[in-house]
């Protein structure tokens, strides 16, 4: 299941990069293209934001995570880049 949290990690901060792109870069451009593009890449953030969420609730007590070090986990998913953060800092040893 650790390597699951790492591949949703990984992916879960990609996804979150694309959302926030199609918001900047292609609404005022292709408000239309904006449209087409906005459930399906919020729809895929959603999922993998609640899986990123599920599994490290899942991995506290197996991984013997302490609060801090599990908030931290949690708060990266609020923050661009947190995720890849987390995947080197955190996710590296095991």
């Amino acid at each position: 299941m650790f390597k699951i949290f790492k591949i949703v990690a990984i992916l879960e901060g990609i996804s979150y990069l694309v959302l926030f792109s199609n918001m900047l870069f292609i609404k005022p451009n292709n408000f239309e293209l904006y449209h087409s593009l906005l459930y399906p890449i919020g729809m895929s953030h959603g999922i993998l934001f609640i899986s990123y969420v599920g599994l490290a609730i899942l991995l506290k007590n197996a991984q013997k995570w302490d609060w801090k070090t599990f908030g931290i986990i949690l708060i990266a998913s609020l923050i661009p880049f947190g995720t890849f953060y987390i995947e080197k800092k955190y996710l590296e040893t095991a």
